[in-house]
């Protein structure tokens, strides 16, 4: 089965790729079961990636979606963002979603989908009176992407991971403001900011998730919980697709 990744647009040494962390194909591979390929910032012409697709990963990126997609005032992050991959991600998220497409979105992921179906977000949650600091801080990367706080967590992703309380990194600096359609919240921080959401009404299988499970998942019961259900998933799609043919 196949899994598409959508890719970042950057410049180095003034030459644009396409690019995003090796960390979420090996999360595909080993952790999903699926052959992951990445998907070109190139906007809505990759849509017809979609057929061959049998599941979407939305991976995190350091870029923030552009407030203009969701009517968000000026950008507070003006050196943060990636048009290039907003306009390609948001109308292959609602695509996704409407052919039933199994759909594990992470961080940045989890924003764009709620800006897809008409959230917003807050773009400085640690400048927010009543909300912790959820950026990653200093330090080598074991430091920054480990284990920072508790979340409480209910309904779908509950019965994903077995528990009502799990331990998650955290390095975001936006979050889930007001919920877009359809969205149900299945987790939440110690401050309350949404750490996962689910779609009852969708098609097909769907979850987000503000923190990083991709980051050294296979140590993680979460973690890999979370990549197996979203494998199982993506199965039983390409099994109907196959059915459907």
């Amino acid at each position: 089965m196949i899994v598409g990744i959508p890719a970042c647009a950057v410049t180095v040494a003034d030459m644009p790729f396409h690019r995003t962390p090796a960390r979420y194909a090996h999360a595909v591979l080993n952790g999903v079961g699926g052959l992951p390929v990445l998907i070109p910032p190139l906007g809505e012409a990759m849509l017809g990636l979609l057929r061959d697709l049998d599941g979407l990963l939305l991976p995190g990126s350091p870029s923030n979606v552009h407030p203009d997609f969701y009517d968000g005032g000026d950008s507070e992050t003006p050196d943060a963002h990636d048009l290039e991959r907003d306009r390609t991600t948001l109308p292959m998220i609602r695509a996704a979603i409407a052919a039933g497409v199994p759909v594990l979105a992470i961080c940045r992921g989890i924003q764009e989908l709620n800006v897809a179906l008409g959230g917003t977000l807050i773009q400085r949650v640690h400048a927010q009176p009543d909300k912790m600091d959820h950026r990653g801080g200093p330090g080598p990367h074991a430091v920054r992407y480990g284990l920072k706080h508790p979340i409480r967590v209910r309904g779908f992703l509950a019965r994903i991971v077995g528990a009502d309380s799990v331990e998650v990194n955290s390095l975001h600096g936006q979050a889930i403001g007001r919920l877009g359609q359809g969205l149900v919240v299945e987790a939440r921080a110690p401050d309350g900011t949404i750490e996962a959401v689910a779609m009852p009404s969708a098609p097909g299988w769907l979850l987000g998730v503000q923190w990083h499970p991709e980051w050294a998942f296979a140590g993680n019961p979460a973690s890999v919980a979370i990549f197996a259900a979203f494998g199982d998933a993506c199965r039983a799609y390409k099994a109907s697709k196959g059915k459907a043919a």
